[in-house]
C-alpha cells in the first residue's frame, strides 16, 4: 500500500467529469461533496466581512475587541465539539445521518444569525454553525472516500479540499455583493443556509456508505449500493475487496488489545514509533495555526483597515485578493507536494512566512511612526456636531495612533484635503462618523492614514502565497502518512484537535493583541513564533515522500533515526519490531 493521500492525476479528473454526466448517482455525489467543502470554506471567509458591519450596527461590538473575537471564535469552539461528537456519530449512526444533522445545524445557525437582535444571539448562531462545520469536516471526506468509485476517489476528495478554499473566495464575493443592500451582514451570514438546505435534500436521496453498512452486518444493502456505483461485471470483485479490507481493519483493531479510548491511547503512547509520529503530526498542526493564518482568513478586511484603508467596501475588495491567492496556492500544492517533498515544502513555506511577517511588522511600525497628528483646530471644527474624544488634551501632542488607542474608544477624522495632514479626534459613535463623512472626510477606527498601505497589501499577499502551498496543505498530508495504520484514527484525532484548539487560541486573541501590543508588535510576535516553528519542524518532522506506510513505521523505529536525514524506500530500511509498533504477538 502506497503511503500518503491519493493525488489525483489528469486522467482521473477526466474520468470523474465523464461519470458525473453519465451516471446521476455520481453527479449527486459530486454536488454533495462540493457543497460540503463549500460550506466549510464559506463559514471561514464570510465572518471576516460581516464583522465590519456587525461592528457598525452594535455599539457594544464596536467598543469591545473581546466581543468581536468571541463572535468569530465561537464557530471554532463549536467545530471542536462538532468534530468530536461527529466521530462518535459516524460510527454509531452512519455517515449519511451525520452529514444530514450537520446540514440542519448549519441551516439553524444561519437563520439564527440572520435574525439576531443582539450580539449574544449572533454568538449562539455561530456555535450552531460551528457544530455543523465540525461534524461536516470530519464526515464529508470519509463519506466521499467510502461511497465513490475507486477510480475517481482521489479526484472527488481533492475537489472537496479545493472547494474549501473556493468557498472562502465565494464568501468574499458575496460579502462584496451585499455591501449596498439593507441588512448587509444579515444577508452575508443568512445566505449560507441555502446551500446547507440543498445539501440536506441531496443527502436524503443518497445512500449510506456501503463500507459502514458492511461493517454493521448489512451486507445485502451494501451490495445493492455497490451495484449503483460499479458496472455489473465489477460488483463481485468490489464486494470481495471490501470484505478483505474490513476484515483487515477489524484484525488491526483487535491487535491493539484495548477497546476503550484511554486504553487505546495508553497503548499508542507506549510505542516509540507512535510517539515519534505523533510528535511530528501535532507539531505541524499547531504550527499551521500559530504562524497566524486564521488572523488573515478571519480578520482580513480588518487587517486591511489597520493598514490605513478606512472604507469597508475597499477593505473587502482588497481582501478578495488574499482569498484568491489562497485558492491558487492550494492548486499549486497539488502539483508540487510529490515533487518537492512534504518536509522541504513546509520548510520553504516557513522561511517565506517568517520573511513576510517581518515585512508586515516593519510596515505597520513605519505607518504608526508616520501617523498624522491630531489638530485642536480640526477637532473644534467638528465639535459642534459631535463629541471630542474625552482623553484628548490640546496641550499634549497626539497622533492618530494615540487617538485610536484612547480608553474611551475614539476615531480619527482625516483632513478634508489631504488625509496625511492633521485631523480631528472624536468619540466613536454614529454622530461622529456621519459628521466626518458629511464633510467629505474619511473616518478611521482601526488604522491610520499613511503611505505604507500598498506595502502592507503586498506583504499580506506574499504571506498567503508562502503559506498556502506548504503549511496550508502539507500538515494534513503528513498526518495521513506518519502513523501506523492501527493507530491512525486516534492519532489523527489528537492532531486534529490540536489544530482546532490552536485555531481557537489565535482567533480569540488576535484583536486583543493588536490592542495591547500594537499591530506591528503583533506581527513581529507571529514572526518570532513562525521562526521557532521553522526550527522545531526542521528538528522533529521527517520526510515521508515516496515511502510506503510500512516503510514510514520502520524509519520511525530506527535507533539512529534523525528527522532531518532522508530515508529511501526499499531494503535500506530494516523491518520494525512488533513491540515497537504496538502489535501483540499471538
Amino acid at each position: 500500500m502506497e503511503g500518503g493521500v491519493t493525488v489525483a492525476d489528469k486522467a482521473e479528473f477526466k474520468e470523474c467529469l465523464r461519470l458525473s454526466w453519465t451516471q446521476p448517482y455520481i453527479l449527486q455525489l459530486v454536488l454533495s461533496a462540493g457543497i460540503g467543502g463549500l460550506l466549510f470554506g464559506y463559514d471561514t471567509g464570510v465572518i471576516s466581512g460581516a464583522l465590519l458591519y456587525i461592528r457598525d450596527d452594535f455599539a457594544a461590538v464596536e467598543k469591545s475587541t473581546v466581543l468581536r473575537e468571541t463572535i468569530v471564535s465561537m464557530a471554532v469552539a463549536g467545530a471542536i465539539v462538532g468534530a468530536a461528537f461527529g466521530g462518535w456519530m459516524n460510527d454509531k449512526f452512519g455517515r449519511r445521518p451525520s452529514i444530514i444533522i450537520a446540514d440542519a445545524l448549519f441551516f439553524a445557525g444561519a437563520v439564527i444569525m440572520a435574525f439576531s437582535p443582539t450580539p449574544n444571539i449572533i454568538i449562539v448562531g455561530r456555535v450552531f454553525v460551528g457544530l455543523g462545520v465540525g461534524m461536516a469536516s470530519m464526515t464529508a471526506p470519509l463519506y466521499i472516500s467510502e461511497a465513490s468509485p475507486a477510480r475517481i476517489r482521489g479526484a472527488l476528495v481533492s475537489t472537496n479540499g479545493l472547494l474549501i478554499t473556493g468557498g472562502q473566495f465565494l464568501a468574499y464575493l458575496i460579502n462584496l455583493a451585499f455591501t449596498k443592500v439593507p441588512g448587509t451582514w444579515r444577508w452575508m451570514l443568512g445566505i449560507a443556509g441555502v446551500p446547507a438546505l440543498v445539501q440536506f435534500v441531496l443527502m436524503l436521496m443518497l445512500p449510506e456508505s456501503p463500507r459502514w453498512l458492511y461493517r454493521k452486518g448489512r451486507k445485502e444493502e451494501a451490495a445493492a449500493i455497490l451495484q449503483k456505483i460499479y458496472p455489473a461485471n465489477e460488483v463481485e470483485q468490489e464486494i470481495d475487496a471490501m470484505r478483505r479490507s474490513v476484515e483487515e481493519e477489524v484484525l488491526l483493531e483487535g491487535s491493539i488489545g484495548e477497546h476503550g479510548l484511554i486504553g487505546k491511547l495508553r497503548k499508542a503512547l507506549g510505542s516509540k514509533v507512535v510517539r515519534r509520529g505523533l510528535l511530528a503530526g501535532v507539531i505541524v498542526q499547531v504550527a499551521q495555526q500559530f504562524v497566524g493564518i486564521n488572523t488573515v482568513m478571519y480578520y482580513s478586511p480588518t487587517i486591511v483597515q489597520l493598514a490605513g484603508y478606512a472604507s469597508n467596501n475597499t477593505a473587502m475588495a482588497l481582501s478578495l485578493i488574499t482569498s484568491g491567492l489562497n485558492a491558487i496556492g492550494s492548486i499549486v500544492s497539488m502539483f508540487f507536494v510529490d515533487r518537492a517533498g512534504r518536509r522541504r515544502l513546509m520548510l520553504i513555506s516557513l522561511v517565506g512566512i517568517v520573511v513576510w511577517l517581518a515585512v508586515l511588522g516593519g510596515t505597520f511600525l513605519g505607518a504608526a511612526h508616520h501617523a498624522p497628528p491630531v489638530s485642536d483646530l480640526e477637532t473644534r471644527l467638528l465639535a459642534n456636531q459631535t463629541q471630542t474624544c474625552p482623553e484628548f488634551n490640546p496641550n499634549v501632542r497626539w497622533s492618530c495612533m494615540n487617538c485610536l488607542k484612547a480608553e474611551s474608544t475614539c476615531g480619527f477624522c482625516a483632513h478634508q484635503g489631504d488625509k496625511l495632514l492633521p485631523g480631528a479626534c472624536l468619540v466613536l459613535n454614529d454622530a461622529s462618523r456621519h459628521a466626518c463623512r458629511a464633510d467629505h472626510r474619511e473616518f478611521y477606527t482601526e488604522g491610520c492614514p499613511n503611505n505604507f498601505g500598498w506595502l502592507a497589501l503586498i506583504g499580506l499577499g506574499a504571506y498567503i502565497v508562502s503559506y498556502s502551498p506548504g503549511m496550508g496543505t502539507v500538515p494534513w498530508i503528513v498526518n495521513s502518512e506518519i502513523y501506523p495504520l492501527r493507530f491512525r484514527g486516534i492519532c489523527g484525532g489528537i492532531a486534529a484537535v490540536a489544530n482546532w484548539v490552536s485555531n481557537l487560541i489565535v482567533t480569540q486573541t488576535f484583536l486583543s493583541l493588536t490592542k495591547a501590543l500594537g499591530t506591528s508588535a503583533t506581527f513581529f510576535l507571529f514572526c518570532c513564533v513562525s521562526f521557532l516553528a521553522l526550527i522545531i519542524v526542521f528538528l522533529t518532522v521527517p520526510e515521508t515522500k515516496g515511502l510506503q506506510f510500512e516503510e514510514v513505521e520502520r524509519m520511525l523505529e530506527r535507533n539512529d533515526y534523525k528527522p532531518w536525514k532522508r530515508y529511501h524506500g526499499g531494503s535500506s530500511i530494516k523491518p520494525a519490531k512488533n513491540s515497537e509498533i504496538g502489535l501483540t504477538t499471538p
